[in-house]
């Protein structure tokens, strides 16, 4: 049996994916694995219990993955799970930073007590809301993973030019691309050419504040700037000034921070992009079958810590987990140690990425504790566990 602790309200039907085996709750003591959505787990304390976090959700900066790593727990997200919702919000984000839509609605609502004059101050007033529309305009989308595509493609369905620039584009990922996307060759391509940029990539330290006054200035006037992938990627205080200075027509956020409220010019979005019981629904059966696939099997699929790797189990196989430093021998280091143990390994495979690996061993019959004792004491070894027969 293993138990699952729930750190947020996840949806029925993802938790309903669990089978007999498994049981959840918010009050596990000793779990195996976590569900999380956005609770912070940066000041929790770890259980030894604990093997696997699965985020139902993309981004994992509530989860202390490098700690995680360290102990060998696998961090899964759920990538592409939550892609139609943000697509659709930033179609709606694109179209209300163009018509001043949010602008006019609230100048709307002052109107409220004039009675039959109201008409006539909607035809006198509405020029002040004038804006383009987006077709036949340049989008620039800037990394095409599972969102940037559903958005250049929509884009290019509402009649729009797209400049799609991922050096690290997947092979899957461009097979859905549309065509008639532009490839962009550089970041310099989209933001000379473009009338409305988004960023679809995650925060990381080459990313953080990529959208900043020295970007800004090789753009078009009245650029509009989207962001619905993470607030540090854009810098706050340089798009207000862009704005201020009207270099940038409009920012779309569903990141608010107290520097852009109040800022005329900045569309601020209380972090809907995910929030549709569809992306909810989707994001927890993803997290829910990860965590099944680890924990039953030992596969890990879509993790954000350790590598890919899937198997299917061999029949009476012990499979034995090995969590490890990605340097030389070691391979050859846990397969001697097991083979003089007299343990038979019938299957293995073995993955890395970056700093640390994965190793499966599929062998005969049952593992002995002393086989694993000689395991846990070796040098570079993370973790290990083992799924018995």
């Amino acid at each position: 049996m293993y138990d699952i602790l729930t750190l947020n309200k996840i949806s029925k039907t993802g938790l309903e994916r669990f089978t007999d085996e498994y049981q959840y709750g918010d009050a596990v003591e000793n779990p195996q694995g976590i569900m999380v959505r956005s609770a912070s787990m940066h000041e929790m304390e770890m259980p030894q219990s604990l093997l696997a976090i699965a985020r139902a959700g993309a981004g994992v900066n509530n989860i202390p993955v490098d700690q995680c790593t360290e102990k060998g727990i696998v961090v899964f997200n759920t990538p592409g799970a939550n892609a139609n919702a943000v697509k659709e919000l930033v179609l709606a984000g694109l179209l209300i930073s163009s018509r001043k839509v949010t602008q006019g609605m609230a100048w709307a609502q002052g109107l409220k007590g004039q009675g039959d004059a109201v008409g006539k101050a909607v035809e006198k007033g509405k020029s002040a809301f004038v804006g383009p529309e987006i077709k036949g305009k340049k989008l620039g989308v800037i990394g095409l993973g599972a969102i940037g595509i559903l958005v250049a493609n929509a884009a290019r369905s509402l009649g729009m030019e797209v400049h799609g620039y991922d050096p690290y584009i997947s092979v899957d990922s461009a097979w859905g691309l549309s065509r008639a996307v532009k490839h962009s060759l550089t970041l310099d391509d989209i933001f000379e050419t473009c009338d409305y940029i988004t960023v679809h990539v995650p925060q990381t330290p080459d990313t953080k504040n990529m959208i900043n006054k020295d970007s800004i200035a090789k753009m078009k006037d009245g650029v509009r700037i989207l962001n619905f992938a993470r607030g540090g990627l854009v810098n706050s205080a340089d798009v207000v000034a862009a704005i201020e200075a009207g270099k940038v027509a409009a920012y779309v956020t569903d990141f608010p921070s107290d520097d852009l409220l109040g800022v005329d010019g900045v569309i601020a979005i209380p972090h809907l992009g995910a929030s549709t019981p569809e992306s909810e629904d989707n994001c927890a059966r993803m997290a829910a079958d990860e965590l099944m696939a680890y924990l039953s099997d030992g596969n890990i699929i879509n993790s954000v810590n350790f590598p890919a790797l899937s198997s299917p189990r061999a029949a009476g196989c012990s499979r034995v987990c090995v969590f490890h430093k990605n340097i030389p021998s070691m391979l050859s280091q846990v397969t001697k140690l097991l083979s003089d143990k007299g343990v038979n390994i019938e299957n293995m495979q073995s993955k890395s990425r970056k700093d640390v690996a994965y190793t499966v061993l599929d062998c005969a019959g049952q593992v002995g504790q002393d086989a694993l004792e000689s395991l846990v004491d070796s040098e570079g070894i993370i973790r290990i566990r083992v799924i018995s027969a």
